[in-house]
């Protein structure tokens, strides 16, 4: 990007390679560094509606993980979550920053745990939203056998059902902002495969969600290791899996725990961004 387009757009966009692929970033803002983690399919741009705003009074780093937006993902793609997080500290390194504040989301979230456990001199706070790691549920058994029976169905129905099934068995909100049921996507199964879009679910039930939904974060590390974490989660999700996996999180670490606006992905609604980044420097406060 030339000086001409950061003077007109305030955004300073690099790449950098990192194990094999090149990794797109943008920078805008002056003050505290933060970077934003989208969860998956999401890249830079999952982060629109805030970005801009929080720049205000932070310098704010997004990012494209490997193999979606503008970065690549080269064969054989993998989803690892070390990979991820070291992908992270890349990024950090590369736009200059030693230090900064961590905001993730669903699986960013994740990540943002396993940059907490690897590599906490990065970290000057962190803020999981609804990471989506099951195995800290008492429950979680039910959970885990009921994927391994979507990851089947992935290879012998196809992607799209499985990950409907998954969006059943989670309670995201990909339904015009509400979860689907069961006999919802029952009802639509036999048409699935001619629903357009949604050309990541291969991807996503074949090789991200199995690493995502096993992930066993090391809470009693990251406690030792002294990062500075505050647990939230959508007032629509505080119920459903991926809101009683953040009130967990918190629970075990010891630390606070927000109620943002709306649902898994409200940051991303025009409807409810304000309110939702009003609590998020809410939160950075409280680290």
């Amino acid at each position: 990007m030339s000086i001409q387009d950061v003077m007109t757009t305030g955004i300073y966009t690099d790449r950098v390679s990192v194990e094999g692929d090149e990794l797109v970033f943008d920078v805008r803002g002056t003050g505290a560094p933060i970077i934003l983690l989208p969860g998956t399919p999401g890249d830079a741009s999952a982060y629109g509606l805030i970005a801009d705003p929080l720049a205000a009074d932070h310098t704010v780093i997004t990012y494209d993980p490997r193999g979606f937006g503008r970065s690549t993902g080269n064969a054989p793609r993998q989803y690892e979550i070390g990979q991820q997080a070291r992908d992270v500290r890349a990024v950090l390194r590369a736009a200059g920053v030693g230090r900064a504040l961590v905001f993730g989301n669903s699986a960013g979230a994740l990540v943002g745990l396993e940059l907490a456990k690897h590599h906490p001199e990065l970290i000057d706070g962190f803020v999981a939203h609804e990471p989506p790691v099951i195995r800290v549920l008492p429950d979680a058994d039910d959970f885990r056998a009921a994927i391994a029976g979507i990851y089947r169905t992935a290879w012998t129905e196809g992607a799209k059902p499985a990950f409907f099934d998954f969006l059943a068995l989670t309670q995201l909100p990909f339904n015009a902002g509400k979860p689907f049921s069961q006999a919802e996507v029952d009802a639509l199964r036999p048409n699935l495969d001619a629903l357009p879009g949604l050309d990541f679910a291969d991807f996503y039930v074949k090789e991200q969600m199995l690493p995502l939904t096993n992930y066993a974060p090391a809470l009693a590390a990251i406690k030792a290791n002294g990062v500075k974490v505050v647990a939230g989660a959508g007032e629509l999700s505080l119920g459903l899996p991926f809101g009683r996996t953040s009130r967990r999180v918190a629970d075990e670490l010891g630390v606070p725990f927000v109620t943002f606006p709306g649902h898994h992905g409200s940051h991303t609604d025009p409807a409810t961004a304000d309110a939702w980044l009003a609590v998020l420097r809410e939160a950075l406060a409280a680290l």
